[in-house]
């Protein structure tokens, strides 16, 4: 009868007992991740979606996330947001009010990632955009950061970097005009270079609009301009487009890119007729050591293509906003006042080592932007990404 007893006593031991794990799975850390898996730019929400994943197994396999003393599996949630502005709001506001997530990684492209960031910000939800460049992203909005470089600083970047290597003195800029980030990016470009080379100096600035895909009278006009270069701060699946009818209309000299060029996707699109051109961005796959080789080849083994600047930079995004959550010390369970913590943790993170590199914020000089450095990457011989160059803030 005792031995029985016995046996029944352990048995609801064994019922009641609550391990570790069981208990961390009550109160999971959920992390939303606003991106575009369909519509234009599907390349950039795959390779944020693979990155996060391929971060979360990391964690699953060390027990979860450590903050203050206690263990908390995270959960990734994800929301496509079409590629388009309309979309991006819908999915930020079921992420924030639906799926009570503590924060947001994305939008990516700025088109997406500004009406998004008014969002995040109105619900007090901290927002880190992995690839947004605007700064109209992060503008007088205390919960929205990035864990990029700002079109400000990548303008003058590409200005320079023409001017000293090509020793360009007239520019040519094609540019979509319905779409922030390369507007944007065309406006910095030209201020920039027009000062290094006088008014004028910007001798075609040549627009079209999202959707076109002949570009032959834009063109036409920069190839008789004079101009010594040409800069196209656009997407990886226009860009193919641009250079190959540039070429076929004759233009022999550089063209410039930025960090939109940096897709996995570019060089199955665009081949030859992109190797030898440049354009700056986040990381240079190609020679990457340390912790950034380590991700590419982990990234390379298990997706089979090598992961491009969007990809590095949402694993450094998703590792700030985790790094900002254990900076709390321990979270409360009240979602608002934990967003707030987090938020504030955000805003003072020094010397973060991303694999995209060395990054702090500084709120109080410079909102939610990061300071670090840019790369200009040449497109070598075999397609691949070759660092050339880095260039950071003075």
């Amino acid at each position: 009868m005792r031995k029985c007893l016995w046996l029944v006593v352990l048995c609801l031991a064994a019922a009641f007992a609550v391990s570790p794990a069981m208990a961390a799975k009550q109160e999971p850390i959920k992390i939303g991740f606003n991106i575009p898996l369909t519509g234009d730019i599907p390349k950039v929400g795959e390779g944020s979606k693979f990155a996060a994943e391929m971060l979360k197994e990391k964690i699953d396999k060390e027990g979860g996330l450590k903050v203050g003393d206690k263990m908390y599996p995270v959960e990734f949630i994800y929301e496509d947001n079409e590629s388009k502005a309309e979309s991006a709001t819908a999915a930020a506001i079921k992420l924030i009010t639906q799926d009570m997530v503590l924060g947001i990684i994305g939008p990516q492209a700025s088109k997406q990632a500004i009406p998004a960031g008014e969002i995040n910000n109105s619900y007090k939800t901290p927002m880190i955009s992995a690839w947004s460049t605007n700064p109209q992203t992060t503008k007088d909005r205390p919960y929205v950061f990035r864990a990029c470089f700002l079109d400000p600083f990548q303008g003058p970047v590409a200005a320079d970097f023409v001017t000293e290597q090509f020793h360009a003195k007239k520019a040519a800029v094609l540019y979509d005009i319905a779409s922030d980030y390369p507007k944007g990016l065309a406006e910095y470009f030209k201020a920039a270079f027009e000062k290094l080379h006088g008014p004028g100096s910007v001798v075609a600035f040549e627009t079209f609009t999202t959707k076109d895909r002949d570009f032959s009278a834009q063109l036409t006009k920069i190839v008789k301009s004079g101009a010594d270069v040409l800069f196209t701060p656009q997407y990886y699946d226009e860009v193919p487009l641009i250079v190959k009818q540039a070429h076929e209309l004759g233009w022999k000299k550089p063209i410039m890119g930025s960090d939109s060029w940096g897709s996995a996707e570019l060089m199955n699109l665009c081949g030859n007729d992109c190797k030898g051109l440049f354009f700056s961005t986040h990381y240079a796959a190609a020679g990457a050591k340390g912790a950034t080789k380590e991700f590419i080849d982990a990234y390379q083994k298990k997706y089979g293509y090598v992961p491009d600047d969007v990809a590095a930079l949402t694993w450094d995004a998703t590792r700030l906003m985790l790094k900002a959550i254990q900076n709390t010390g321990g979270l409360t369970g009240n979602v608002e006042k934990d967003r707030e913590a987090i938020r504030n943790q955000l805003a003072n993170i020094k010397d973060f080592d991303g694999i995209t590199g060395k990054m702090s914020f500084d709120y109080a000089k410079n909102g939610g932007d990061p300071s670090k450095c840019a790369v200009v990457v040449k497109i070598n011989d075999k397609g691949e990404f070759e660092f050339f160059k880095s260039v950071c803030p003075h």
